[in-house]
């Protein structure tokens, strides 16, 4: 029988008459595999057959049941061992118990049902850790990074070689690259693969927080530290101690809070809003961000000591048209988890799908990969995939956008209508993102009047 399911029990008694009851008892369950021993030598010879349960006659012909415990708990501590004797010591059962014994049965009349509850809720434990065994072994599975941010290109194999590095330390990890390659699953693996992965895991994205909120949200905030505190909170670096602080986008915090986070981290403490105690900080820190840091702190929108605190051990994902030798690869992965996900059969890419998806530049990366393979599994009709099937829905079309043949001028106003649309006009953060004035951007406007 599979070890998963079954349960294996040991019956060690030299007395015939309760050597046979209790074997009646421990066989009522047809998912027991029953050994049966007369001697405590016999029983401890046979321990690398690795019983779940152990019935041990307290009083034997060579050893005593104490004797017994001891080598079988020095075997293996979670061997769950139930004592039977005839004797009712209480001094002796406590002994006992405290030696590592899950229970102390008198032999009398009312052994049979005492075993059967004895032998009910250690299996209750047995399989709970079983459980949990198991699901330790699946979260080891599920944050294998070689199976998750996959590829055999040299730039992928360096990210690969970088994350060994990070999960083994404590050191800060700051993650740079392109929108859709995967820096939060590189932050996740770190967590996952590193001696902090029993702690939580927080991630916070920067660019999606109002400024006003970010203090209370980042240290949280005391009752009463403004309209609306009605209760305590507990902010993300206090919820994250003991884990990971995963800040994305961290290149969009605001220069006002960046003083506030660089004390936090040189002093391993906090503050919350309207407290004044200090909180310490236990937390490992991992940031990411689709902009170039050190141009950042060049470009006066981060602090250059901020800047060093972060970067750590700095991890570059290279974009997806500069690692095209893993295109097809990813989108064998991705077809295989999409017929896992609906129970059919795996579909494979014809030579024209493979010919398309490696002559297009992938601008929305691996994310835009997976939408593809995705979508084009539904429009497939036989078992290949035909270059037909590959739809290119992109946000961003480089080839087409050149294309236009408009001169450099008209391109760059395009450019500043596009992103003054897409920030609802928001002027200074049209002119941060493109690195542009202010008064460029004013002129353009006032000269479209």
């Amino acid at each position: 029988m599979a070890r998963d399911h079954s349960i294996r029990i040991f019956i060690v008694e030299d007395d015939p008459v309760y050597q046979r009851l209790v074997k009646y008892v421990v066989k009522m369950d047809s998912d027991h595999e029953v050994y049966v021993f007369s001697t405590g030598k016999d029983c401890l010879s046979n321990l690398s057959l690795k019983p779940d349960i152990v019935s041990l006659d307290y009083t034997l012909p060579d050893m005593t049941g104490e004797e017994v415990l001891r080598n079988i708990k020095a075997f293996d501590p979670e061997i769950g061992v139930i004592i039977l004797s005839g004797q009712q010591d209480i001094n002796t059962a406590v002994k006992l118990l405290r030696e590592g014994a899950f229970d102390y049965l008198i032999k009398d009349s009312e052994t049979k049902e005492r075993l059967q509850n004895a032998l009910t809720n250690i299996k209750k434990q047995i399989r709970l850790k079983r459980e949990v065994d198991t699901l330790k072994a699946e979260l080891v599975e599920k944050y294998d990074f070689r199976k998750h941010l996959i590829g055999q290109s040299q730039p992928m194999l360096q990210v690969h070689q970088l994350i060994e590095k990070a999960a083994k330390s404590n050191i800060n990890v700051s993650i740079q690259g392109e929108s859709g390659t995967g820096k939060e699953v590189v932050a996740k693996n770190i967590h996952h693969n590193s001696p902090r992965q029993k702690g939580p895991f927080i991630a916070l994205n920067m660019s999606a927080i109002p400024r006003e909120l970010l203090e209370s949200e980042l240290f949280g905030y005391e009752k009463g530290a403004f309209t609306g505190a009605l209760a305590r909170k507990k902010g993300q670096f206090e919820l994250s101690n003991g884990g990971t602080l995963f800040l994305d986008e961290i290149a969009d915090l605001d220069i006002s809070m960046q003083a506030k986070l660089l004390r936090a981290l040189q002093e391993r403490e906090f503050i919350r809003v309207g407290g004044e105690s200090p909180i310490p900080f236990d937390a490992r820190l991992i940031v990411a961000t689709h902009k170039n840091l050190a141009e950042e702190v060049q470009n006066g929108h981060l602090r250059e000591d901020l800047y060093y605190r972060l970067l750590g051990l700095s991890i570059k994902l290279p974009p997806l048209r500069e690692r095209s030798n893993d295109i097809l690869l990813l989108a064998k992965t991705f077809l295989s988890n999409f017929a896992k996900q609906h129970g059919i059969k795996p579909l494979e890419l014809s030579k024209e799908a493979k010919s398309k998806l490696l002559e297009y530049p992938f601008p929305g990366n691996v994310r835009e990969l997976m939408a593809v393979i995705e979508l084009a599994s539904v429009m497939a009709e036989g078992k290949f995939i035909v270059a037909e099937d590959i739809q290119f829905n992109s946000i961003s079309k480089p080839a087409e956008f050149l294309q236009q043949e408009r001169t450099l001028e008209e391109y760059k106003d395009q450019i500043i209508h596009f992103y003054l649309k897409k920030y609802n006009d928001n002027i200074q953060l049209v002119a941060d993102k493109l690195n542009i004035g202010k008064s460029t951007i004013y002129r353009l406007l006032q000269d479209k009047k």
